[in-house]
């Protein structure tokens, strides 16, 4: 199936980021967000995105303006009803997706395939919240989507194996990413190697015997890392990686998987990184 018609869910930081890639790709893009100023706040978030695009030489005015044609921004998830593929990019709550996924298998048509952006949730789950579990699957993009160029196309046990051929397809050939499959568990490919790394950066500045610069420097400058660990997981925000690190350690039950005590402090005292304005370091 071609897909030239979606939806993306959740104006944050990684849904506007997908929307904007999926416009800039040609794609009729709907952003859908429950709240009006939700919506008028992922709005103005893409429209910055791509000013900035422009100013820095990366984008034409003329393409600025066909791929903001091609956007638009709702909060009547009924608009969603000739939609090709809808991308759900919202928190990472279990209960709060599969909620969302029953509501989308009522006004979505029958061909529609249902893609969630989660980092760690079961899509088994997702997928028989639904009567379609066979179109349900994951694509999980990575922050800044405008950036950043895989996507991890996540299996269950239900996805259809066209759907992902077609999903496979529309990743690389429309958005121009990279894809990698996995298989449907907690963490998936990126985040089951990532997300232990990143708890033992902060298990190691919670000894008191380094500092967070040092750490990361070690990372960047020993180990050609972009950035060091503690400032990636400011990037990422500290309760996206706790919500993970719990997902993990709930379907493992391996140590190395636990999130270390000084990160449920620092959630629990709103100290999420870039979005709080401070974490390990502050913005």
């Amino acid at each position: 199936m071609e897909i030239k018609k979606v939806a993306i869910i959740g104006g944050g930081t990684m849904g506007s980021g997908i929307a904007e890639v999926c416009a800039k790709s040609g794609l009729d893009t709907i952003v859908m967000e429950p709240e009006a100023a939700a919506a008028e706040a992922a709005q103005n978030r893409i429209d910055s995105s791509l000013d900035k695009a422009v100013a820095r030489g990366r984008l034409s005015q003329e393409d600025r303006s066909t791929t903001g044609a091609l956007l638009s921004y709702t909060t009547d998830i009924n608009a969603l009803g000739d939609r090709d593929l809808v991308i759900e990019a919202i928190v990472e709550n279990e209960a709060i997706k599969l909620e969302l996924f029953k509501r989308l298998d009522e006004v979505t048509p029958e061909h529609c395939i249902l893609a969630s952006n989660t980092s760690s949730i079961p899509l088994i789950n997702i997928g028989t919240a639904t009567k379609r579990p066979d179109r349900v699957l994951g694509l999980h993009f990575f922050n800044p989507a405008t950036v950043q160029k895989l996507c991890e196309i996540v299996v269950s046990i239900a996805t259809d194996e066209a759907v992902v051929v077609a999903c496979e397809k529309f990743a690389q050939e429309t958005l121009g990413k990279e894809t990698i499959r996995s298989q449907d568990r907690a963490g998936f490919i990126v985040n089951r190697l990532l997300v232990p790394y990143l708890l033992q950066a902060i298990s190691l500045l919670d000894t008191g015997q380094v500092s967070a610069q040092d750490i990361d420097n070690g990372m960047m400058f020993g180990c050609a890392h972009p950035m060091g660990p503690l400032t990636l997981c400011d990037l990422i925000g500290l309760d996206t990686i706790k919500s993970v690190a719990d997902v993990l350690y709930d379907e493992f039950k391996e140590p190395t998987y636990a999130p270390p005590p000084l990160l449920k402090r620092m959630v629990a005292g709103g100290l999420l990184g870039r979005k709080s304005g401070a974490g390990f370091y502050k913005y």
